[in-house]
């Protein structure tokens, strides 16, 4: 067991998987468990899982700084994003960033129509003129490297561009303030800790109209327990048009773990994340990058990592390893050890 940030972690030495698998506190694990036990025993309705879904939807929103009401839940990234790619008109032009996540771009590039443009991350705020949309992650999947939010926002500000944000892998670990980005999009089996099956689209009020309920149901009612049977249509007036019917158990996790997180000071998570990774960094010779995501290059890094017992991930034919609340110095020192 490890203790970190006044939870208990239940997880190895040597778990720096984070960008592929959050780790969760005992306390989401045991919140799971406890549901799957009153599922078998037939103790739940539909209606028991409202305080859930809230609980999760007002813990994203104060990580990426919106209302609320802003906050529609979904199932996976690529899902709530398609919602923006639905609102594209033909012809429409989206920049991105090289070797950007597909769960970003592939919902646009799937759009017949609709032309997807890559640069590299540090150019893309130079670069909106003429475009539709910039779709990108705040922190790249593949390495880590974080966009320039303050340059994308005044760029798109001036050109008048709207921005889709991927937290993702973000959020948990960097303080957000992203109240002025047109959608933010997260899923939450990541750096949130949650199980997979729970996503969030934050959508501003002045893209409600450009944002698609391309899978609307009866969750996405104003009231859903009046939107079962019947037309006509008849969706929320705020973000909860948008909503995916919820996966009961996944949200039964997300409704501990992002409250969590989102009662910590994150500039101190930062710090902590931040300040094991580039200490990796350091020690193995290279500048810090101001990221929890470490990339590690040589030809057998991840079997003589494997064989050290450090769980980690190959992206873009790097290993990628990640530091969150439960990874500590000795997490960077076996690293070391088993590269030496």
């Amino acid at each position: 067991m490890r203790e970190a940030f006044g939870a208990t972690f239940d997880v190895p030495d040597g778990y720096l998987n984070t960008p592929s698998i959050g780790a969760p506190p005992t306390t989401v694990a045991a919140a799971v468990e406890d549901t799957l036990v009153r599922w078998r025993r037939g103790l739940d309705t539909p209606a028991d899982f409202d305080g859930a879904v809230h609980a999760a939807r007002v813990g994203f929103a104060q990580l990426v700084g919106v209302p609320a009401d802003r906050v529609a839940i979904g199932a996976s990234a690529s899902q709530v994003v398609s919602m923006v790619a639905a609102g594209l008109p033909e012809g429409a032009r989206v920049l991105t960033a090289e070797r950007e996540f597909t769960s970003v771009t592939f919902p646009f590039a799937a759009r017949p129509g609709v032309s997807v443009d890559e640069v590299p991350l540090s150019e893309l705020p130079g670069v909106l003129t003429g475009y539709d949309l910039v779709a990108v992650s705040v922190a790249q999947s593949a390495d880590g490297a974080l966009v320039d939010l303050d340059a994308l926002r005044e760029a798109a500000e001036r050109v008048d561009v709207p921005v889709l944000l991927d937290v993702t892998q973000a959020a948990g670990w960097i303080p957000l303030d992203l109240a002025w980005a047109d959608w933010v999009a997260c899923a939450g089996y990541k750096w949130l800790l949650a199980p997979r099956g729970v996503a969030w689209l934050a959508v501003h009020p002045r893209a409600h109209e450009r944002t698609v309920p391309v899978a609307a149901n009866w969750y996405a009612g104003e009231d859903p327990w009046d939107t079962t049977y019947g037309l006509p249509l008849r969706l929320a007036s705020d973000a909860r048009a948008f909503d995916l019917s919820p996966a009961w158990l996944a949200f039964t996790g997300a409704a501990v773990s992002v409250p969590y997180l989102a009662g910590l000071d994150l500039t101190e998570v930062r710090e902590h994340c931040v300040g094991l990774a580039d200490g990796l960094l350091e020690r193995l010779g290279l500048p810090g990058r101001g990221s929890a995501i470490v990339t590690i290059g040589s030809d057998d890094a991840a079997q003589r990592l494997a064989a050290a017992g450090v769980v980690a991930s190959v992206r873009d034919g790097k290993v990628r390893v990640g530091f969150h609340l439960y990874n500590t110095a000795d997490d960077v020192e076996r690293v070391v050890s088993a590269l030496a």
